[in-house]
C-alpha cells in the first residue's frame, strides 16, 4: 500500500476506485478538502479526522495540504495486456533507468495527459511508485497503464514484432524530434538522469532523436524532455 498526499493527489486517486482510506486535517475550512470528504461519502472510503501534526510525520514533512490517502498497490500489467488495450495508432513510454520519484511522476503525468496508452518500467533501475511519485504525477499514475518488466532491449523488440516503431530520444548526434514521423504506431524511449539511454537499448532503437538545445547545460532534465516529446507526437497526430 502506498500514500498520497496533497488535495489534486487525493481527489484523482480518489476518481481511480483505489484508495482504501482518507485522513484529512482536523478543522480544515478548504472546500476542496469538503470535496474529498463528499467524494469519500459517495464512494463509500473511511475517512478520518487527524491532527496537522499527525499528518506532517505521515508524509515526512512534505506539503500535504491538509489531505493524504492510502491506496492500494497500483497494478501492474504484461505487455501483451498493455498492447491489447492500446488505440490506434498506438503511443507507448519506455523508461531506461529514471530513478528519481519526482522525475517519474513528473513524467507519469505528462503521460497520461498526453493520452499514452502503456509505460513501461525496468524491474532494477528504476525508481519505485511509492508516495513520492505518485504525489509528483498529481494523482494522474491512478489513471495510466504501467508494465514492469525485465530486459528493456529484448522489450523493444517485442514491441517492433508488434508493429512499433521505436525512437529513442539522445543528445547525441541524430535527427531533430520534428523530423521524425509518429503519426504511427510509435514508442518513445526515454533514458536515465546520468547517463541516457544504455548503449544496448540504442541499438534496438529504429531512430535516435534529439531535442534542439541553445544553452551551456548540454541536456534537458528527462521529465521535461518527455514532456516536449509527447507534445510534438501530439502536435503530428492533430495535423493529420
Amino acid at each position: 500500500m502506498s500514500l498520497a498526499y496533497g488535495i489534486h493527489a487525493v481527489l484523482e486517486a480518489l476518481k481511480s476506485g483505489r484508495v482504501e482510506k482518507v485522513c484529512v486535517e482536523r478543522g480544515q475550512k478548504n472546500p476542496r478538502i469538503g470535496e474529498i470528504l463528499d467524494l469519500c461519502r459517495q464512494k463509500h472510503v473511511p475517512f478520518s479526522l487527524e491532527e496537522r501534526a499527525w499528518l506532517d510525520r505521515k508524509s515526512g514533512g512534505e506539503r500535504h495540504q491538509g489531505a493524504l490517502c492510502y491506496i492500494s498497490e497500483m497494478p501492474t500489467l504484461g505487455v501483451e495486456e498493455v498492447l491489447a488495450k492500446a488505440g490506434s495508432p498506438g503511443l507507448l513510454l519506455v523508461l531506461d533507468g529514471v530513478e528519481d520519484p519526482h522525475n517519474l511522476g513528473a513524467i507519469l503525468r505528462s503521460a497520461e495527459v498526453a493520452g499514452v496508452d502503456g509505460v513501461f518500467l525496468p524491474q532494477r533501475r528504476s525508481a519505485p511508485l511509492g508516495a513520492a511519485a505518485v504525489k509528483a504525477s498529481a494523482g494522474a499514475s491512478a489513471h495510466l497503464r504501467i508494465a514492469r518488466g525485465g530486459n528493456t532491449a529484448q522489450l523493444l523488440e517485442q514491441l517492433k514484432e508488434a508493429g512499433y516503431w521505436i525512437a529513442g530520444l539522445d543528445a547525441g548526434p541524430g535527427k531533430m524530434i520534428w523530423e521524425l514521423d509518429f503519426t504511427v504506431p510509435a514508442v518513445l524511449v526515454l533514458g536515465g538522469e546520468a547517463g541516457g539511454l544504455h548503449r544496448l537499448v540504442k541499438e534496438k532503437c529504429d531512430f535516435l532523436a534529439a531535442i534542439p538545445m541553445r544553452g551551456n547545460v548540454n541536456s534537458y532534465n528527462v521529465s521535461v524532455a518527455a514532456g516536449i516529446a509527447l507534445y510534438e507526437v501530439l502536435r503530428q497526430r492533430a495535423k493529420r
